[in-house]
């Protein structure tokens, strides 16, 4: 596990113990059994962390934990015994992390249904996931034969995942596919990057659906599902998601987060081999900003 610092002059103990949600003395714990890192180098826990310093921590922490059920209310545009699909808010993050417990789509999850799929504790049910701004439509198994199933069908790329996406400038094109492989970012560790170094295949595919003075309206179509790959491909070419926090060039253009949204999947049902296709809105506050401009 890594830990990008974004803090200057705090104890490594008491940063971690803070990032971790773990107590000072099991952070203490670790520094001491050399299961900490700090840019590579084994650190005492009163080292004085430093902004952008890379923490690395051996082991799944969270693999242990007992997830809370939390009564968040749920979209849910499609159920069965089976599977779900359901329409995320943007803000919602989609399962735990360290520093972040609570309040996912997960803890939600837990609550309204009796999920069967645990082959991942920290993440049951989870078949692909969304980022926390990114809104819409999200597949989730019930039990482990659907999970491995669906699973297989999205590496297959038998699952169609088309998003609504406001990019910055005006693409000229009217239509376009990105070919170019993602990785970390070997600085910012919390960023991809299209890199050459460590990476995997990416391809979206994009076609421009309205043009505005200064923004482009498309909808991109992914045909692989690497970590930010929309927003790290779109950045690429010049023309970032709208709002971005990370690769966005401007400013945010309003309190919203970025303007990325999953309106349509389509897949063949696993245990009935029927088509299923599902389309959704975007947020209000997507559609104000495209009346808006």
């Amino acid at each position: 596990m890594e830990i990008e610092v974004e803090k200057e002059l705090v104890r490594l103990d008491q940063y971690l113990s803070e990032s971790l949600e773990m107590t000072r003395s099991k952070v203490q714990k670790l520094i001491k059994d050399g299961q900490v890192q700090v840019n590579g180098q084994k650190e005492k826990a009163s080292y004085l962390v430093h902004v952008q310093d890379l923490i690395t921590v051996q082991g799944d922490l969270v693999e242990n934990m007992d997830l809370e059920k939390e009564n968040i209310p749920l979209n849910i545009v499609y159920e069965d015994e089976d599977l779900l699909v359901i329409d995320k808010a943007s803000g919602m993050v989609v399962h735990p992390a360290p520093g972040n417990y609570h309040h996912t789509l997960v803890n939600a999850l837990l609550y309204h249904f009796d999920l069967k799929s645990g082959s991942d504790p920290i993440r049951p049910g989870i078949v692909h996931r969304l980022d926390k701004d990114t809104s819409g439509l999200m597949l989730v198994a019930k039990n482990d034969w659907t999970h491995d199933r669906l699973a297989t069908m999205i590496k297959n790329k038998e699952v169609i995942r088309k998003y609504l996406a406001l990019v910055e400038g005006v693409i000229m094109h009217e239509t376009g596919t990105i070919d170019a492989p993602i990785g970390r970012d070997p600085v910012h560790r919390k960023k991809m990057m299209v890199t050459d170094i460590n990476s995997k295949e990416a391809r979206t595919h994009f076609k421009v659906l309205k043009r505005y003075s200064n923004y482009t309206l498309i909808e991109c179509q992914l045909e692989t599902g690497r970590t930010h790959q929309i927003r790290v491909h779109m950045a690429y070419i010049g023309h970032p998601v709208v709002n971005d926090p990370i690769y966005g060039k401007s400013k945010k253009a309003t309190a919203f987060g970025q303007l990325l949204h999953s309106k349509y999947l389509s897949f063949t049902h696993p245990r009935t081999q029927k088509t299923l296709a599902f389309e959704s809105d975007p947020p209000k506050e997507f559609v104000d900003f495209l009346d808006q401009i």
